[in-house]
């Protein structure tokens, strides 16, 4: 596990753009629709699945006289009489057109969803609601917390920075992560009466299926079961709104033949993630960690040792 996911940010940010040259990421910090942001937000929710948006004279009918599925057939043409010639066509059939099988539509599964940047944790950042501010340091950037972190209203301030960690600009993503990474790691006793509230904003990052903050996730999702005792079995009930996910990019794995990943510690394979969050899960999660986790991913195996 990545001992510092805010670090590894900037850190590759800086590799990829100074180093390999690859474009910078975004830094317009439009899209909030505060009062110090005249950007019109658009009404789309984060994770939100699309309707397909398919015409009805694309879509097939059902025929009860072939008692099958075929496309509308096309208004008959005026001129389309038979022509002298054509019969010796129609007994030999030839020159016949093939008849066009319907074909089902793209579901769109792996294809990444809206992403506003209308979360919680950017709109209390600029109202200046939030004790935090970028310290800017040599080797990696930090935040200087106005307040001791022992001090904060868990119940308030750890559900708003897990609502920031799908965020995808600066400085609202680095200050999100490295601000749950800095209470899980002093909360204590303080994050366990927090986990009902943490779901949404969890499931709704996951549900974003961009895999930059997907990988934020799982591995702020493998920092919050080890932060305290009873918080993987705290878990447990939830795995039916965060676990979906897990089962659909569980085999998204890098596929280099008989290459060498030099990448790996960067840790953003997908496939990798998931499965190093699942056995966690299931070894800080109790006795019913296990059956609950093969329930919503029936190719699981366990990673227990019993012997």
């Amino acid at each position: 596990m990545n001992g510092d996911v805010a670090g590894s940010l900037f850190t590759s940010t800086y590799r990829n753009v100074k180093l390999a040259g690859k474009a910078p990421p975004a830094t317009n910090l439009n899209g909030t629709g505060s009062c110090f942001d005249t950007t019109s937000l658009s009404p789309a929710r984060a994770g939100a699945h699309k309707m397909l948006e398919v015409g009805r004279e694309e879509l097939p009918v059902w025929s009860k006289s072939t008692l099958s599925y075929k496309y509308p057939s096309a208004k008959p043409n005026p001129s389309g009489f038979l022509k002298k010639g054509d019969g010796e066509l129609i007994k030999t059939r030839t020159g016949a057109l093939e008849e066009v099988k319907p074909i089902p539509p793209s579901a769109g599964a792996y294809k990444r969803r809206e992403n506003p940047p209308n979360t919680a944790f950017r709109r209390f950042y600029e109202r200046g609601d939030l004790p935090i501010a970028v310290d800017h340091r040599g080797s990696k950037n930090m935040i200087a917390w106005k307040v001791d972190i022992e001090k904060l209203d868990y119940h308030h301030y750890l559900p708003i920075f897990f609502d920031g960690i799908r965020e995808v600009q600066e400085p609202y993503r680095f200050l999100a992560v490295k601000g749950v990474e800095d209470m899980l790691r002093v909360g204590g006793s303080k994050i366990l009466p927090v986990i009902p509230q943490l779901i949404i904003p969890i499931k709704t990052a996951l549900n974003t299926r961009d895999h930059s903050v997907m990988c934020i996730t799982l591995q702020l999702l493998q920092k919050l079961v080890l932060s305290a005792d009873l918080v993987g079995e705290a878990l447990v009930p939830y795995y039916r709104q965060i676990l979906p996910i897990f089962n659909l990019y569980k085999n998204k794995n890098k596929n280099l033949g008989d290459g060498i990943d030099y990448g790996q510690k960067n840790y953003d394979c997908l496939g990798e993630l998931i499965a190093d969050t699942l056995a966690l899960f299931e070894q800080k999660g109790g006795d019913d960690a296990f059956i609950n986790i093969k329930y919503m991913v029936p190719t699981y195996e366990s990673s227990v040792n019993y012997a």
